[in-house]
């Protein structure tokens, strides 16, 4: 039971990922018609025991359509030609996107406009008010 090692508090176990192996797309000459080198890998999101709830929540937001309906994130890599270097890049991706979902938001400070911001407004929409007055008034005639 090999663990991938996330951050310092998170893992996540290997024997979670289902890898599936399909013909990849793009150059490689004869070869792609032949070897299956790019990789699909599964994670199932939602069932996933090694992830807390708030970790989990951002991820499923993060994974956007690569999320299933059923929670399982799906990860396609067919940049290399070789089938080992497109899963560790499938496993790479798969553990940055976890990174990122790991790190929890700062929360909003509210905060009041101060009285000097609020006369700067003021003064700002009563200038722009007499701008339209202005353009607005009626042609002398001379």
């Amino acid at each position: 039971m090999p663990l991938i090692r996330v951050t310092s508090t998170l893992s996540i176990d290997e024997d979670e990922l289902i890898e599936h192996f399909v013909r990849a797309s793009g150059p490689g000459g004869q070869n792609v018609n032949k070897v299956a080198s790019a990789v699909e890998l599964r994670f199932d999101v939602r069932r996933s025991p090694n992830l807390p709830g708030p970790v989990r929540a951002r991820l499923m937001r993060l994974a956007g359509s690569r999320l299933t309906l059923e929670g399982v994130l799906v990860l396609k890599a067919d940049r290399f030609r070789s089938q080992e270097r497109n899963r560790e890049d499938a496993k790479a991706r798969l553990i940055a996107l976890i990174k990122e979902a790991a790190i929890a938001p700062r929360p909003r400070i509210k905060t009041r406009p101060s009285r000097a911001s609020k006369e700067r407004r003021l003064m700002a929409k009563d200038r722009r008010g007499k701008v339209k007055r202005l353009r607005s008034g009626k042609p002398t005639l001379d």
